[in-house]
């Protein structure tokens, strides 16, 4: 894999784009960002997401999340980025990363995972991804679990879902 190396500034330009408060206005409240904090970078994160079918945590054979492989574009479709996990990783094309803890999620229709509000661990490595507190998951398509069969038939199966999102990244104020 190739690595570019942009400095913060270059990369938090080329990912800024006009955050429109009506945006922020319709994000259910359960995922907005706490206030004191400013979005620094703003990217679409276009990939799939593994599930498996296997025995889950009830005991049920089921189709189990096994986690996600997703490019992170800036506004004119470059990639800038990758989220991939577990655990949940985001990483800019500059080495720095960041993981989370999940605090909320809402729904976001049939078909579609939901929104999500994380808030970051501190990054490794610096660069774009230094000093990023939460992370905000919105416009989701796509990326729940097959509708196909799973039953102690099928056990083993992997199937892979093609999913879009918009991934907010927010800083301290």
């Amino acid at each position: 894999m190739i690595i570019q190396h942009l400095t913060r500034a270059t990369l938090a330009t080329a990912l800024m784009a006009t955050f429109s408060h009506a945006a922020l206005a319709q994000t259910p409240e359960d995922v907005q960002v706490p206030d004191g904090h400013t979005v620094a970078l703003e990217t679409v994160g276009v990939g799939a997401i593994k599930y498996m079918c296997e025995t889950n945590d009830s005991g049920d054979v089921a189709w189990v999340f096994k986690g996600p492989s997703a490019a992170l574009n800036d506004s004119d479709g470059n990639q800038v980025g990758s989220y991939y996990g577990p655990p949940a990783t985001w990483e800019a094309l500059d080495g720095s990363k960041v993981t989370g803890t999940q605090l909320a999620t809402a729904d976001n229709g049939e078909g579609n995972i939901p929104l999500q509000l994380v808030e970051a661990n501190p990054a490794e490595g610096e660069g774009a991804m230094t000093g990023v507190s939460y992370i905000q998951r919105l416009n989701t398509q796509g990326g729940v679990a097959p509708d196909t069969e799973c039953n102690a038939d099928h056990e083993g199966a992997t199937a892979i879902v093609t999913y879009q999102a918009d991934y907010n990244f927010f800083m301290a104020e």
